[in-house]
């Protein structure tokens, strides 16, 4: 949970660089938070809820795709490749299981070593 957390509180920051469990554990509660929610709003008879629950996730979801794909050296403008029809997810699934290394890159210290 704290994780999830963690990247709630880098709400809008799109500099540094994420670890792979920070990514993949935010995916993890943002997948079982958006079915709580989805269960709300069929009680409801709504979709009220998990549309605003997708917009306010929009930022900090695209942020730490992006210090993700800091972590192995790339550019943030790589979030885009999805734009090709199937090969692009491939690539970007691939980029954001990448191990991000030890060694400082352009974008920071690594944050294996930051949070040792």
């Amino acid at each position: 949970m704290s994780w999830y957390l963690e990247v709630l509180k880098k709400y809008a920051v799109f500099n540094g660089r994420a670890r792979r469990k920070e990514l993949w554990m935010f995916v993890l509660f943002n997948i079982l938070f958006s079915i709580v929610v989805q269960v709300f709003d069929l009680m409801l008879g709504s979709f009220f809820l998990t549309v605003l629950y997708m917009l306010v996730l929009f930022i900090p979801t695209l942020a730490v795709q992006i210090r993700r794909l800091h972590d192995i050296g790339r550019s943030g403008w790589w979030i885009l490749i999805p734009l090709l029809p199937i090969i692009g997810s491939l690539i970007l699934l691939y980029f954001f299981v990448k191990d991000g290394g030890e060694d400082a890159n352009c974008y920071g210290e690594s944050p294996k070593l930051v949070n040792a």
